[in-house]
């Protein structure tokens, strides 16, 4: 009897997520991301600096770096999204553009 394999429960709310939404969410949760994993970084260094055992603070440090790489990579992928946003953007501004020229050009309006 093969079980089917299920989905994470959050997938299906971020794939209805608009982009707007993920890159709103994203962006401020990178950047707390990148903040926590700096000071802590700068609490190993004082642990280093004041003597502490050595695993304490080498394993804190190693905390801190995975923690700065996760929001940088959170961050790297709000960008992504806001480029998605911006050039949807100027994809429809042209389009728009191209259709008002072309309505101007069918039905050219005369004045006297």
């Amino acid at each position: 009897m093969a079980v089917a394999p299920s989905k994470p429960p959050g997938r299906r709310l971020i794939k209805q997520m608009s982009t707007r939404t993920k890159w709103l969410l994203l962006a401020p949760f990178s950047l707390v991301l990148i903040g926590y994993g700096l000071c802590v970084f700068s609490e190993a260094a004082n642990l280093k600096h004041t003597g502490e055992p050595v695993i304490r603070w080498v394993l804190l440090g190693t905390y801190s770096l995975i923690v700065i790489n996760a929001g940088l990579s959170l961050f790297g992928q709000a960008i992504i999204f806001r480029v998605r946003i911006e050039t949807r953007r100027a994809i429809r501004r042209e389009m728009k553009k191209k259709i008002r020229v072309r309505q101007k050009k069918e039905n050219p309006v005369r004045r006297a």
